[in-house]
């Protein structure tokens, strides 16, 4: 009988991992489509990365006051409307006659990320077999990570062959299937620490986790920078097929992978050494990146580093803020999850500018630069509160 509860439990786990692959490939997917988009509204590339900006900064706006809106209901049930409102978003994205049909589509999606995330990790803890919390996070950031390993490249090859809008149609039918799983397999989940307005106050006065956001926003900025652009990048600079790109986007979503095990196995032994390390690695891939693009096989392998740094990065942090947060996990995780949008949107935003005024080939050096700020940020912050961090 408890082999069969804990079978349950994992399967559990394992849809919401789904969830998460599905939620992420949707807002990731457009960084493989850019060109595609552009051509059928006759636009610029830059001008369409805007729509990477407006997605991530409509999750940043709506993450907490969503939350709070959202924190006393019953957690299944609360998915499910959340499904439906990603849904109909995809609806209006296949059948989008202009740019800007299109984007508020985008910001309909947003809204249901937006709470998504700020449940999830929590929701997903609470499901998982006892003793088993720190594998099913894991589980869920390789639901994540799966979003570039399958969805950006089958999402490039489907835009490709039958046109971007299709690659919406085929996002929204696997979000229906995963809603009627959710209905089938998840209990009841009842709101619990999720936390309320009156969390923030206490939440304020916890420099660690405040130094966590700050982090988190430089980071996600600076790596954004750079990879929203990457498909331009090295079809234009790097002058590699198209195929060959789509490729290279593969293997940066098998590091995520290899990232989670990587956090599964190592985390634990050293938090701060871990965060230090795949910090460095995405601050040197950044960096090389102009240098690697005209060699493919050095293309291939920052592209895997670079993909284990911020990988590594974002799990390691997102442990933190669970962990500086127990009282108020819910409240915590959507302020975190607004945050890391804000970087999706700043980084989209700064490299966008950079294609206009400086060029294309600096969007890494522009990324890296940022990143060390971020790094820096963090020592700080451990040094000057290290007493605090256990």
């Amino acid at each position: 009988m408890f082999k069969k509860i804990e079978s349950i439990q994992y399967w559990r786990v394992a849809v919401m991992a789904c969830a998460a692959f599905i939620f992420n490939t949707t807002e990731f997917v457009p960084v493989a489509l850019l060109t595609d988009i552009a051509q059928s509204f006759e636009m610029q590339t830059s001008e369409v990365g805007l729509m990477i900006t407006v997605y991530a900064w409509t999750v940043l706006l709506t993450s907490l006051p969503g939350m709070l809106l959202t924190g006393k209901m019953e957690r299944k049930s609360l998915l499910i409307k959340l499904f439906v409102i990603f849904i109909i978003g995809h609806l209006v994205s296949i059948i989008a006659w202009n740019f800007w049909i299109l984007l508020i589509a985008r910001m309909c999606i947003a809204l249901a990320h937006a709470i998504f995330w700020s449940i999830t990790a929590s929701l997903v803890m609470r499901i998982a077999p006892k003793n088993k919390k720190t594998q099913a996070l894991g589980m869920l950031a390789i639901g994540s990570s799966l979003a570039t390993i399958l969805g950006l490249p089958l999402g490039r090859i489907i835009g490709q062959f039958v046109g971007w809008r299709v690659t919406f149609a085929v996002i929204g039918i696997l979000a229906l299937a995963a809603m009627f799983l959710i209905i089938r397999l998840l209990p009841n989940l009842p709101s619990k620490n999720a936390g309320s307005l009156a969390s923030l106050p206490l939440l304020a006065k916890r420099p660690l986790l405040i130094g966590i956001y700050i982090t988190t926003l430089i980071l996600v900025a600076a790596h954004f920078t750079a990879y929203t652009y990457i498909e331009p990048f090295m079809i234009q600079i790097g002058q590699l097929d198209p195929n060959l790109a789509t490729i290279i986007l593969l293997v940066f979503g098998v590091s995520g992978v290899i990232a989670s095990l990587l956090f599964n196995r190592l985390y634990r032994f050293g938090p701060t050494q871990f965060i230090l390390g795949a910090m460095s690695l995405l601050v040197v891939s950044l960096a090389l990146l102009l240098v690697s693009a005209d060699y493919k096989l050095t293309m291939f392998t920052l592209a895997f580093i670079w993909g284990i740094g911020i990988a590594c990065i974002g799990l390691s942090l997102q442990m933190r803020v669970l962990q500086f947060a127990p009282d108020a996990t819910d409240v915590a995780t959507a302020i975190y999850s607004g945050i890391f949008n804000a970087g999706i949107g700043g980084g989209a935003l700064l490299g966008s500018q950079m294609m206009r005024h400086i060029g294309l080939e600096y969007i890494g050096f522009a990324g890296a630069l940022t990143a060390i700020v971020g790094l820096a940020v963090f020592v700080f912050v451990n040094v000057r509160y290290h007493e605090q961090n256990g």
